[in-house]
């Protein structure tokens, strides 16, 4: 299992210091915010890939995935009315999976709340719309080599795909090995009945779960609240986890620098207890 920052946040660092600053800490990677690259992280050429590539690779870290998929450029939408604009999405999308893969990276986190949240009445041809943009999102993750994860977001996020159940029946209805669902723990903490360790007892079997985000509910990092990640992580080996944990605080206490070290030494010294 390598753990992963997610890099926005060192977002007041230039991407080199990100990635020399995690590596100093003990982190196998970051998982990359599109937004925090360029205004249009879409416009990004091959070369400028290739640079940011090698700022990972040559301190000793991966980028490993992408999250937070649709905040840039702007006005881009799943679920909205305006034709252009749901094909302006799907092309992000797609794009995506191209740059996942030209930076080295093995996966995208699709969360991006408001890019998919249904109007309060009338949802069932936006539904339609998403998940006919979730089926190009496959095609394209399957074409560029990378995987493509629904994530499940809690009720105070967004009002579509709550559960890792509805993803899962997402997932399960596109039917491709490059789509599937993950884990984010403040989510699930949030939103579902059952413990996180129970989810992925249930589901990691299935192999439709690729992914997880590691943050207490109270969106500060693993180990600055009240939910216990050794069971989490213990759950993940009992199941042979092979992927990436990604660390994803919100709120930054006492500041991005400092909960990124908090994280990782609170998740290794777990990982070194487990038998």
């Amino acid at each position: 299992m390598r753990i992963a920052l997610c890099n926005e946040v060192l977002a007041g660092m230039p991407f080199e210091a990100q990635c020399a600053y995690a590596a100093s800490l003990g982190y196998d990677g970051l998982e990359v915010a599109p937004f925090t690259l360029a205004e249009d992280p879409l416009a990004l050429t091959t070369n400028e890939c290739r640079v940011l590539r090698r700022a990972a690779e040559e301190v000793g870290i991966a980028i490993t995935g992408l999250h937070w998929l649709l905040v840039a450029p702007k006005g881009l939408s799943l679920t909205d009315p305006d034709p252009p604009t749901r094909r302006r999405t799907i092309e992000a999308m797609k794009r995506l999976c191209g740059l996942c893969a030209e930076l080295g990276g093995r996966y995208l986190v699709h969360g991006s709340p408001a890019q998919r949240r249904l109007p309060e009445r009338d949802i069932h041809a936006p539904k339609g719309w998403a998940l006919e943009a979730f089926r190009k999102a496959a095609e394209a993750a399957e074409e560029a080599g990378v995987i493509y994860c629904l994530e499940p977001l809690s009720r105070q996020e967004t009002n579509f795909v709550n559960t890792v159940a509805e993803a899962i029946g997402i997932v399960e209805g596109i039917g491709s090995n490059h789509f599937c669902t993950m884990i984010d723990c403040s989510a699930a903490g949030l939103t579902e009945e059952q413990s996180v360790p129970q989810l992925i007892d249930e589901w990691m079997p299935s192999g439709l779960i690729r992914h997880i985000q590691v943050n207490d509910p109270n969106r500060r990092g693993p180990g600055q609240g009240e939910m216990d990640f050794a069971p989490i992580l213990a759950a993940l080996k009992r199941n042979n986890y092979q992927g990436d944990i990604g660390v994803e605080p919100f709120e930054y206490v006492p500041d991005g620098p400092g909960v990124a070290e908090h994280s990782i030494r609170y998740l290794r010294r777990i990982l070194e207890a487990l038998p």
